[in-house]
Parts: C-alpha cells; sequence; structure tokens
C-alpha cells in the first residue's frame, strides 16, 4: 500500500507539472509569434523609409542637375557626328552669317582669324574681302604712336566691346561669353547651344521672371538676361535656303562647333590612314607568322632509342 501511495504521489506531481508547462509554453510559443510579427512590421516599415528615402534623394538630385545645368536637352542627329562623318560646310557658311548679323554684336570669337575661314566657308578672296571692311588698331609706327588700318586675313574676329567692364555695362550686368569654345565649355555642348537658342516660351502659371530676364527652361535657373534672337527670316541666305528659326539655330549651332573643333576632319582622317595601314601591317604580320613558323611547329621529331 505504501508503495502504492508513493506511485500515486509521482504521478500526480507529473501530470500537474505538464498542465503547468503546457500553458506557458504555449504564452511563450505565443509571445514569440507577436514579436516576430512586430519584427517583420518594423522591416517593412525599414525597407519603405528606405525607398522613400531613395526616391527622395533622387528627386533631389534631378531636381539639383536640372538646376545646375537646366532642362535636359534632346540629342539631335548631327551630320558631323559620325565616325567618318565631315562638317557640312555650307551650313558653317550660313552659320558664320547668321553670327555676323545676330550674335556679333554682343558675343565676340576671339579665339578665330579670317584666314581660318578660307577653305572652310569661303575662297580667300572673299575672305581677305571680309577682314578688309574692319578697321584694326595696330603699332606702334615710327612716332611711337598706334593707328588704324584695314583688317587682314592673320586678324581675329573683331569683338564688340573694349572689356569686360564694358560688355556689363551695355547688357544690364550680364556678361555675354565668347563662342569660340562654347560648344566644348558647356554641359552637353551643341545640343545645348540649340536648345536654348530655340527653347524661349513664356513662363509657366506660377513662375515670375524679374524685368530684363527672358524664361528659357534650359538655361541653369529658367531666367537668362539674353532675349530671344532667333527669328524667322531674321537673316537673308545667300545661297536661298529658307532662314527658319531651327535653321538658324542648326546653321549657328554647326559654325560654332567647327569654331571649338576646326581639325575634326583631318584628325578623323588621319585615324582612319593609320587604322588602315596598321590593319595591312597585321595582315602581314599574321602571313609571315605562318609562313615562318608553320614548318616548325608542323614538324614532327621522331626518338630513336636503340640507337
Amino acid at each position: 500500500m505504501v508503495g502504492g501511495g508513493v506511485i500515486q504521489q509521482i504521478l500526480r506531481r507529473k501530470l500537474h507539472s505538464q498542465s503547468v508547462v503546457t500553458p506557458v509554453r504555449s504564452w511563450l510559443s505565443s509571445k514569440k509569434a507577436h514579436e516576430e510579427a512586430g519584427s517583420s512590421g518594423v522591416r517593412a516599415l525599414a525597407l519603405l523609409g528606405a525607398g522613400v528615402t531613395g526616391l527622395l534623394s533622387f528627386s533631389t538630385v534631378a531636381s539639383a542637375d536640372e538646376a545646375e545645368h537646366g532642362l535636359e536637352c534632346p540629342d539631335y542627329p548631327w551630320p558631323h557626328e559620325g565616325i567618318l562623318s565631315s562638317y557640312d560646310h555650307a551650313s558653317i557658311r550660313r552659320g558664320h552669317q547668321v553670327y555676323q548679323q545676330v550674335c556679333a554684336s554682343c558675343h565676340s570669337m576671339s579665339l578665330i582669324s579670317y584666314r581660318d575661314l578660307v577653305g572652310v566657308a569661303y575662297t580667300e578672296e572673299e575672305a581677305k574681302a571680309m577682314a578688309a571692311e574692319i578697321e584694326v588698331v595696330d603699332g606702334p609706327n615710327d612716332e611711337g604712336e598706334m593707328f588704324t588700318r584695314p583688317g587682314k586675313l592673320s586678324d581675329r574676329l573683331p569683338q564688340p566691346y573694349a572689356n569686360e567692364s564694358a560688355a556689363r555695362f551695355a547688357n544690364g550686368g550680364a556678361y555675354p561669353p565668347d563662342l569660340s569654345l562654347i560648344t566644348k565649355a558647356r554641359h552637353n555642348g551643341q545640343n545645348y547651344v540649340f536648345a536654348l537658342l530655340t527653347g524661349y516660351r513664356d513662363p509657366p502659371a506660377g513662375i515670375s521672371i524679374r524685368e530684363g530676364l527672358h524664361y528659357n527652361p534650359y538655361f541653369p535657373g529658367g531666367a537668362i538676361a539674353m532675349p530671344k534672337m532667333l527669328n524667322d527670316e531674321a537673316v537673308e541666305y545667300e545661297d536661298g535656303v529658307p532662314a527658319t528659326e531651327a535653321q538658324m539655330g542648326k546653321d549657328v549651332v554647326s559654325f560654332l562647333s567647327w569654331a571649338a573643333e576646326p581639325e575634326m576632319e583631318e584628325r578623323k582622317l588621319m585615324g582612319f590612314k593609320w587604322i588602315f595601314l596598321l590593319s595591312l601591317a597585321l595582315l602581314q604580320a599574321a602571313y609571315y607568322r605562318r609562313l615562318r613558323w608553320s614548318v616548325l611547329k608542323s614538324r614532327k621529331l621522331v626518338l630513336d632509342v636503340v640507337n
């Protein structure tokens, strides 16, 4: 009987411990499930926050880039951008005409001489005639005084202002940049200049432009001191091409592209010649290698171990 009572007590304690452990385990498992659900929610919120932050940072970078460079310019199919493409010299001549009649009153091209135009857009006689139309201050003479003389081929294109202060005074504080290297000095070069010249429009609702400035979304900040200069039939081309706004923009950009890189055609031609010569040298080297080494590579060596 004593043994039976002891056994019953042991069984009761075991059953009691199991009944106590079971709810504890269920409570722990439920707590763990809640913690996992909470951590999953935190992870989801963290991922959402990271995505929103990335989107905001991307929009901030895009807006900062637009503020720095203006509206992104379209990519235009310039005919001289191909590997073996050359400049449209008729377009360069028309572009020089646009520069002379529209741009030269404010913008200089201090790195271009009249002789640079010979063989590119004008004959030597035409370039000499253009140079003779300007007066150049030269000297000193034998008496130590400066004098004026007619221009010649070695003279640079005339500058509209004597110095930067005079240019700023005449343009309300804005300084018209020199156009000699403008397609190299600006972001997206040719596309930017063309988009800027043809991109003038009325400011959208909610944007006010102060007096003396003009709205152009392609200019950094959107407000530019230069008014719209290219209008249909603003010039009369010598070759009879219709002088539309887009045509004048294309021609003057072609002229400015040549001015910034006048050696482009010679460089492309020289590169093509070198590639052709190196290709011939490669073929000759391959043939010589095959002729000289084919006998040695195809021969068989027999080792006579007996004798």
